[in-house]
């Protein structure tokens, strides 16, 4: 099963490895070399797999927005058939949950199928990273240009003193223990900045206060731990990868949560607010088949409208005042004030 998945996910291997040496020779050129010039190779290959990646990842978001904006209409049509076990009223959830996915052209599959498709190079790349070792002892096939005597050359340079394929687990060196522990603390507070800045800015206020968002936010805590137990297996230079790709992430949602929040979400709340702050049109994210009931955004440094205080009147004066409860009407010239 491994050859077989290896063998699919070889021309991914093969070209990621290419870009990797492509790095190298350019960093090389810049007068960079040593483990700093392969380490910045992995920095690289990283930006250039996320950047081939970003119409998959733009997809991605455009879809999920879209079943976003129909939760609430998908939570009617499960509150009507609650408890409703029967095949007809089953028969019928389906029938309108299929039409409200045809009406306002979303699909289910659409937010799921670009993360799928972006596994193979993740994947791939980790394969690159993760044998580097192996390739260089020749218990592990070539990967394009990376053959026994390039990756000896890796692995013969070090960073900080740490060899890229050193492990916390299996060292016995300090430079390669404290190198191995401070990337994995950084790849750990990375993710969870990027996991809370997604929680907290981007999910509309229905998906806030749920058993859903719960479990969501046990999850928030305990991924960094999952990193950190499994990073003291990892070589250095899947951490230097790891942690590159969380950095690129954390950019690239910032960007995404700022430009195409999610609807209902205070993000979306805070882009109609600076839209409406800088006389912009204001914006709002809809489908067709679907109305949303969206508060006008007013600009936060806009100051109080100034509204003058009512004057208190005695009752002769309120009854020369007009029916809307305006100035008085003033008395004839031949009438003396009271």
């Amino acid at each position: 099963m491994g050859d077989f998945f290896n063998a699919i996910l070889s021309p991914l291997t093969v070209g990621e490895a290419w870009v990797m040496i492509g790095w190298h020779r350019l960093w090389t050129l810049l007068g960079i070399g040593g483990g700093w010039a392969w380490a910045l190779s992995i920095v690289g290959l990283t930006v250039v797999v996320r950047i081939v990646l970003i119409p998959l990842f733009v997809k991605q978001i455009h879809a999920s927005r879209r079943m976003q904006l129909i939760q609430p209409e998908m939570q009617k049509i499960q509150a009507k058939y609650k408890g409703k076990t029967d095949p007809e009223s089953r028969q019928a959830m389906t029938q309108e949950t299929m039409d409200l996915y045809k009406r306002t052209g979303t699909n289910p599959l659409s937010s799921c199928l670009p993360i799928l498709l972006q596994s193979p190079f993740f994947f791939a790349l980790f394969t690159v990273l993760n044998h580097l070792k192996a390739i260089a002892e020749g218990t592990w096939g070539a990967i394009g240009p990376i053959d026994a005597t390039v990756a000896q050359e890796i692995e013969s340079t070090n960073i900080f003193g740490a060899p890229f394929s050193s492990t916390f687990v299996g060292a016995t060196d300090a430079p390669t223990k404290i190198l191995t522990v401070v990337l994995i603390v950084l790849m750990s507070v990375t993710q969870f900045i990027i996991q809370r800045q997604l929680m907290r800015k981007n999910l509309p206020d229905s998906a806030l206060d749920n058993p859903y968002m719960k479990q969501q936010t046990i999850i928030l805590y305990l991924m960094p731990i999952f990193f950190a137990l499994s990073g003291i297996n990892f070589p250095i230079g899947v951490l230097i990868y790891w942690l590159t790709t969380n950095v690129w992430s954390f950019g690239q949602q910032f960007y995404v949560i700022r430009r195409m929040p999610a609807p209902g979400s205070a993000a979306e709340r805070a882009l109609h607010e600076r839209q409406a702050r800088k006389g912009k049109e204001v914006k709002v994210f809809t489908l067709p088949g679907l109305e949303r009931d969206v508060p006008e955004a007013t600009p936060q440094d806009a100051g109080p409208v100034n509204r003058q205080r009512q004057q208190p009147m005695s009752k002769k004066r309120a009854k020369r005042a007009g029916p809307s409860g305006g100035a008085a009407t003033p008395p004839p010239a031949d009438t003396p004030n009271p």
